[in-house]
């Protein structure tokens, strides 16, 4: 299935403690009426950080189960301990995601080999669609794009990555080292536009929680 355009990272609802399931399924198909490209559950935007893993496998098991296919959905599978990274993207997989989004390692400020190393070991466990997530403000460590480029040949399980680092120059270079197959995807709002003006080919969102028609259009406007 093609990722691309404006794919949502869905908040996740709760009442009284616990995951409103009708809520997040209202959300869900609100989104795909309104045109979205994609969604994204358990992210950071879907309180990644502070879900138990129940609740992190439920959340996505029920994202899935509302989309029915219709539109990708990349399951939030990433984590700092390569082994939790593994069973979460194992448990994505099994429950019929598309693709997995897997930050790199934070807190532990691996080097650029370590960062190589955690996504080998994932692979080499989980074969499917990754789209790595570079968010250096939050991690502390920046997948350079060098690095990105030898994951791409190196690794066939990473399709793409979900940028956040807000700088162009870093974007463009991972463009002319990846090539046009690449999915290069914004990791924030305000970059969408020049990122897809550089050949990137859409957005991982959160302001499309509540303006999903608009950022599609924008989106597939290029």
């Amino acid at each position: 299935m093609q990722i691309r355009g404006a794919i949502t990272a869905l908040v996740t609802p709760f009442k009284n403690g616990q995951v409103d399931e009708e809520a997040y399924r209202r959300l869900i198909e609100w989104q795909i009426e309104q045109g979205i490209n994609g969604l994204v559950p358990c992210g950071t935007t879907g309180e990644s950080a502070t879900l138990s893993h129940e609740e992190h496998r439920n959340v996505i098991s029920i994202c899935v189960d509302q989309v029915k296919g219709r539109v990708p959905v990349i399951a939030g599978a990433g984590s700092n301990n390569t082994r939790e990274a593994i069973e979460l993207t194992r448990h994505a997989k099994e429950t019929g995601a598309d693709a997995a989004l897997l930050i790199t390692p934070y807190y532990n400020k691996p080097t650029q080999e370590g960062l190589v190393a955690h996504f080998k070991a994932i692979a080499a466990e989980v074969s499917m669609p990754f789209i790595v997530y570079n968010v250096p403000g939050r991690t502390s460590v920046n997948l350079l794009p060098k690095t990105v480029a030898r994951m791409f040949r190196e690794i066939p399980e990473v399709k793409g990555i979900k940028e956040a680092t807000g700088d162009l120059k870093q974007v463009s270079e991972v463009m002319e080292f990846c090539g046009p197959e690449f999915i290069l995807l914004s990791g924030d709002d305000f970059t969408v536009l020049p990122l897809l003006s550089v050949g990137g080919v859409g957005v991982i969102s959160v302001v499309s929680n509540i303006c999903p028609s608009q950022m599609a259009r924008m989106c597939t406007a290029f």
